[in-house]
């Protein structure tokens, strides 16, 4: 685009204007981080055994023990079978005490849940255990499928419609689906609302930092980037008090959910729409007055010469999806940068969902688990700026996969050691996350960008889908799990070495036919 980086350095390469802009982008982070994993506290799961007060008409006055002993089997490890209880009989307490009772049978009449008193969640509302136990992690692999759709879907959006309008509308639909999960009356509609939420919650990231790219220069885009995916570290340790405080899942979902509405008034009158988006579609006057906008907050004045020679190079040609294909040089850059989302989104859940030896309770866990990854993330800010964005994502995946390679080298005994391993994997896992949202955008042109970045995300949430089914596996050779979580991630690495350094590159706005 001509002109428009002198344009850029004219009105304030990253002064009040784009420092606001920041600030009510990172915004969005935290609900982000809510609607994520606000599953791990609304569909907590708890001791539970049959219902079995069947046996109270014959013995009303039954201590509670004294019931279980009575009517509830014990497995090898000496506790209570959590999905089995003795047949009911037709017989008196007197003759039940005297023999007992030799057959069993499944749950008849419900469970009994060691819940604390007022809590409540998903699975004690819709008894999603014994049989049913397994739509816990359908729930989230279907929240996963959605994101899948919305990565796609909002990159389309996105470039046709405008970067104002995609993120506005990622979140009346988080909102709305959001609030409905609260009022879900069985586990399908809940599933289905899921999803829909699903399609919208994940790709708010997506679309906050590409607006936040293009208001800036390549020397500040990936400060950008970081600052709003550290803000969503911080709504992870957030909700853990949120969920410690409100044990109820229908209200904690309502809370975590609602307040999104201020939000979402509040950016439509805030958020401005992308210049270099504008200047794309021929709209240049939209650009010229949302430039001078810009311009009038930090304090400058674009001279009117500047504004008139500003133009689009070459003819306004609109863009879609296909494009990122039939171009050769768009195409290398999606199939192994699609890779390096798809391994990295499989290393991050792998590690996630397996990393134990806390001995915590869950909420503190999570708050743990939310902590760590603002260290990966700020290093990682730091090392791009100074080594480049190529070499830096390439680095994050290989130690990621390493990390789990030397876990299997790691003896059973030393449980602690495993823990930390998994744990630095982690962190590296969570930096080239981080970096793949600076490199990515930075990699295709302004009319496909939103394109490219939606479609790279959709690999990353095939990888979230996969991972929790990676260790299924484990029943063939315990060490095949973590064999494909290090060698994924560590060709990854070596792949991403055949893409540009961006680092300081000015940003592309028309895609070139090489």
């Amino acid at each position: 685009m001509s002109n428009f980086g002198e344009i850029l350095k004219e009105i304030g390469e990253f002064g009040l204007f784009q420092k606001r802009l920041l600030a009510a982008l990172c915004i969005p982070s935290i609900f982000v981080a809510f609607d994520v994993f606000g599953q791990v506290f609304t569909g907590m799961s708890f001791d539970h055994n049959c219902n079995t007060d069947w046996i109270l008409e014959r013995g009303p006055n039954l201590t509670e023990d004294r019931q279980r002993n009575l009517t509830l089997p014990v497995n090898k490890d000496g506790k209570y079978e959590s999905c089995k209880m003795f047949t009911p009989v037709d017989l008196d307490l007197e003759t039940i005490e005297a023999y007992g009772i030799n057959t069993t049978t499944g749950c008849l009449d419900g469970w009994d849940y060691q819940a604390p008193i007022g809590a409540s969640s998903t699975v004690t509302e819709f008894n999603l255990v014994c049989d049913k136990s397994g739509l816990i992690e359908a729930s989230q692999s279907i929240y996963m499928a959605g994101y899948l759709v919305g990565a796609l879907t909002y990159g389309s959006i996105s470039d046709r419609f405008g970067r104002h309008f995609a993120p506005l509308l990622s979140l009346l639909v988080l909102m709305t689906f959001g609030v409905g999960v609260a009022f879900s009356p069985n586990i399908y509609v809940f599933l289905v609302l899921r999803f829909f939420s699903g399609t919208s919650g994940g790709v708010m990231i997506m679309n906050a930092s590409v607006l936040a790219l293009e208001w800036t220069t390549p020397s500040n885009a990936a400060i950008c980037t970081q600052l709003i995916i550290v803000v969503y570290s911080t709504g992870l340790m957030t909700l853990s008090g949120i969920a410690y405080l409100i044990p109820n899942w229908r209200i904690l979902q309502l809370v975590l959910s609602c307040p999104v509405l201020l939000l979402l008034g509040f950016l439509y009158w805030f958020l401005p729409e992308s210049a270099r988006w504008l200047m794309t579609q021929g709209r240049k006057e939209e650009a010229q007055k949302v430039l001078e906008r810009a311009a009038k907050v930090n304090g400058r004045k674009v001279p009117d010469d500047l504004m008139d020679k500003l133009t689009i190079e070459g003819k306004v040609k609109r863009r879609n999806m296909l494009d990122i294909f039939r171009i050769p040089y768009l195409r290398k850059r999606t199939i192994i940068m699609g890779y390096n989302w798809c391994a990295v989104s499989l290393l991050y859940y792998g590690l996630s969902l397996n990393v134990g030896g806390f001995g915590l309770n869950i909420y503190l866990t999570q708050l743990i688990f939310g902590f760590v990854e603002i260290p990966a993330n700020l290093g990682c800010l730091v090392l791009v700026q100074h080594f480049g964005r190529r070499i830096c994502h390439a680095c994050f995946m290989f130690f990621g996969g390493v990390a789990c390679l030397v876990i299997l080298a790691i003896p059973n005994d030393l449980p602690v050691v495993v823990t930390i391993m998994a744990v630095l994997g982690k962190m590296a896992a969570t930096a080239a996350f981080s970096t793949a949202y600076i490199y990515t955008p930075e990699l295709y042109p302004t009319v496909l960008r939103q394109n490219g970045v939606g479609l790279n995300s959709m690999c990353a949430r095939v990888g979230g889908i996969v991972s929790p089914l990676i260790w299924l596996l484990e029943v063939y050779h315990h060490s095949i799990p973590m064999l494909v979580y290090g060698i994924v991630p560590v060709a990854a690495g070596g792949f991403c070495l055949l893409l540009p350094e961006t680092l300081n590159v000015a940003l592309q706005d028309q895609a070139e036919i090489k």
